[in-house]
């Protein structure tokens, strides 16, 4: 289970806990607050009755205080037939627009509260009462506080993960700098080597080989160096540059290990860098032959659409397990004894960043293979 939770679920989980417990406080301070107010009409009803059961001052004046007293709560006074005798403490704005306003609120009272009903004048009146505004405000608040409380995970999610996303831009960028750097000078210092030793005709083919390796050396140097900055793309023969790899990583595959190509346009010209684009292609063939065991079959196939190019590499390995297929782009994460796991993640920021396609596990099957896709847009 550990795979499904890091801090970012966590802190979701918090926060939703201080939500329904901010909820649960509140709704039990709206149900008290809903009851006093009851309680409240139910006094005001009783100051209602004091007119009809009695002629003392006293108790009429102390009656009227009680009616003047309620500012808050919305009262409608009607007849048994239902007709409406008087209302205090609705929206006089709403009142003065719209006249059947009275009316309205009486249906919702109606189906909110159940009405207080008293005798008067040999006659049954009903008092029909909403909520105050500050129960209103109580009951909404929580709803308010729940909306804030995702917009600012929300926004602090969305900062944590810019951050460090940024700081592994910063260590990817770095990293390849200094390994293009460390490069050169050894590179220069072999290449002044292989000059000396064309002078002596025994070493033509050694030296024919060692050039080769030198020119590999020089690729990948070029490819860290290009790494935090925005290559020149060029139109170039995907078709070409795609056999030029699958030959290259035959000659390096174990014998039982077939590399095919597969293309449907005999030329696709696409706009790409050159030597970061291959370093994809590669890097997706060595995931492939490190899945397969020194035997199996990877096979690229090359679709070419009107509006995309799409170039998917599969192979005949172990596959992906369906708990980590969500993980094979991220920093670090590997399945093998050895290697840093940056090779699927710097694929994908060559060709979503750089190239402006896409990168992505089209399918994967345990003990049958996995497909990788790349979309590249014209």
């Amino acid at each position: 289970m550990r795979q499904y939770f890091n801090w970012k679920t966590y802190l979701i989980i918090i926060a939703m806990c201080i939500v329904g417990a901010s909820l649960y406080y509140t709704n039990q301070l709206a149900a008290k607050l809903a009851e006093e107010e009851r309680k409240n009409i139910a006094q005001l009803v009783e100051a209602l009755k004091v007119p009809n059961s009695t002629e003392d001052p006293v108790a009429l004046q102390f009656a009227g205080m009680v009616l003047e007293q309620n500012k808050t709560i919305p009262l409608i006074l009607t007849d048994d037939s239902g007709k409406i005798l008087s209302h205090s403490n609705l929206d006089s704005v709403e009142v003065a627009k719209n006249k059947n306003y009275p009316n309205e609120q009486l249906a919702v009272f109606k189906a909110n509260n159940q009405p207080l009903v008293f005798e008067y004048n040999s006659g049954k009146q009903h008092v029909y009462y909403g909520e105050s505004s500050l129960l209103m405000q109580l009951r909404y608040y929580p709803y308010v506080q729940l909306t804030v409380i995702i917009l600012f995970l929300a926004i602090v999610l969305l900062a944590l993960t810019s951050a460090h996303r940024s700081l592994q831009n910063q260590v990817w960028v770095g990293l390849s700098k200094e390994t293009a750097h460390q490069l050169g000078t050894p590179l220069s210092s072999i290449e002044g080597w292989l000059e000396i030793l064309k002078d002596d005709s025994g070493n033509a083919d050694a030296l024919t080989e060692m050039q080769k390796d030198l020119d590999r050396l020089k690729l990948v140097a070029d490819r860290f160096s290009k790494v935090g900055s925005a290559p020149q793309l060029e139109e170039e023969d995907l078709v070409t540059r795609l056999q030029a790899m699958v030959d290259y990583m035959q000659k390096r595959a174990p014998s039982k290990v077939a590399i095919t190509l597969q293309n449907s346009d005999a030329e696709i010209p696409v706009n790409i860098s050159g030597p970061l684009f291959d370093w994809v292609i590669e890097n997706l063939m060595r995931n492939a032959l490190d899945a397969m065991d020194g035997k199996g079959r990877i096979e690229v196939q090359v679709q070419n659409q009107k509006h995309q190019v799409l170039v998917d590499v599969s192979d005949t390995g172990k596959g992906i397990p369906k708990h980590q297929l969500k993980r094979v782009f991220v920093p670090g994460f590997t399945t093998k004894k050895r290697g840093w796991g940056l090779g699927l993640s710097l694929s994908k920021r060559i060709i979503e960043k750089y190239h402006h396609g896409s990168l992505f596990v089209k399918q994967s099957e345990a003990g049958k293979g996995t497909t990788f896709r790349i979309i590249l847009r014209r």
